[in-house]
């Protein structure tokens, strides 16, 4: 049993940094200019579906980044047989949940393709890793703790700044891949922007950055005054800091290619941040155990 459980412990690990992994590989397509490396789908060029060599390294990159897809598939299925294996509905939904975050991404990344690199859609492609990374995160932190439903460890007032926090978390990065679509990094170079005012929109995205960064050390500042866990809401402030210097010097110096990718991989870091502090604050509790009852049946 324990040997099993720490096996699904690091298949989940894995799947959680393989879910992050390929918005950092998309990024690298998207910067590189190799969006419409593979110009349609499922195929890579029609009649192959791999690229030629006429297709030269745009295609060589996007095909690496639809065939991460396959390992992605591969390593979150493990997860799920292991999961599967321990008979915990609480473990056994987000398995197949992050499961299925590969075939809707992959979905939506032809999509991608097909409209042309149309920046709503490479948007919803992006969070949906979002999304999975949700399911794959939930498993993972899931695996150690006891069978029970979630139960807050912060009085109702910490709970509505936990939530806020958590908000306009999920805003800063919407409101980031919109200005992302309005940007110069399209992926091709015959691909269309949004039409949006970059500057206005990274405004907005900054004065969200900037509401953020206060509710998250206000929310680390009130569970230290009222003697509630603390640690994890403290490295979500670091983080964000880190984040927000990244996204400055990248504003400042015209979004030099190297610091946009820095910035996908932070965001990705951003919310699992996000994510950690919600589950720390809401730690699952053990269910009485009835006569005849397995242990290990939980609710969700």
């Amino acid at each position: 049993m324990l040997r099993s459980r720490a096996l699904l412990k690091w298949a989940a690990f894995a799947g959680l940094v393989a879910h992050a992994l390929i918005v950092v590989t998309g990024g690298a397509v998207r910067l590189t200019g190799s969006g419409l490396g593979c110009p349609t789908w499922p195929q890579c060029v029609d009649g192959s579906y791999v690229p030629t060599a006429e297709m030269g390294i745009h295609g060589v990159i996007e095909f690496t980044n639809r065939t991460l897809t396959g390992v992605i598939g591969f390593i979150v299925g493990a997860a799920l047989v292991l999961a599967w294996l321990t008979k915990r509905r609480e473990l056994t939904v987000p398995a197949l949940l992050s499961v299925l975050g590969v075939p809707a991404q992959a979905v939506v990344g032809g999509m991608t393709v097909l409209t042309n690199l149309n920046p709503w859609v490479v948007g919803c492609h992006f969070l949906a890793s979002m999304a999975a990374l949700v399911a794959a995160y939930t498993l993972w932190i899931r695996i150690d703790r006891p069978a029970g439903p979630p139960v807050w460890a912060v009085r109702p007032p910490v709970r509505a700044l936990t939530w806020l926090t958590m908000v306009t978390s999920g805003a800063v990065i919407v409101a980031g891949t919109v200005v992302t679509g309005s940007g110069p990094h399209a992926g091709d170079a015959d691909a269309k922007r949004n039409g949006l005012d970059p500057g206005a929109f990274a405004q907005l995205h900054t004065d969200l950055v900037f509401l953020l960064l206060g509710l998250s050390v206000a929310l680390w500042l009130t569970l230290k005054a009222v003697g509630a866990r603390s640690k994890v809401a403290g490295v979500f402030v670091l983080v964000l800091l880190g984040q927000g210097l990244i996204g400055f010097v990248q504003y400042f110096t015209h979004l030099p290619v190297v610091l946009v990718a820095a910035h996908m991989a932070g965001a990705c870091v951003v919310w699992i941040a996000t994510l950690a502090v919600w589950h720390d604050l809401r730690p699952r509790t053990a269910l009485p155990v009835a006569a005849g009852q397995p242990r290990n049946v939980a609710t969700v």
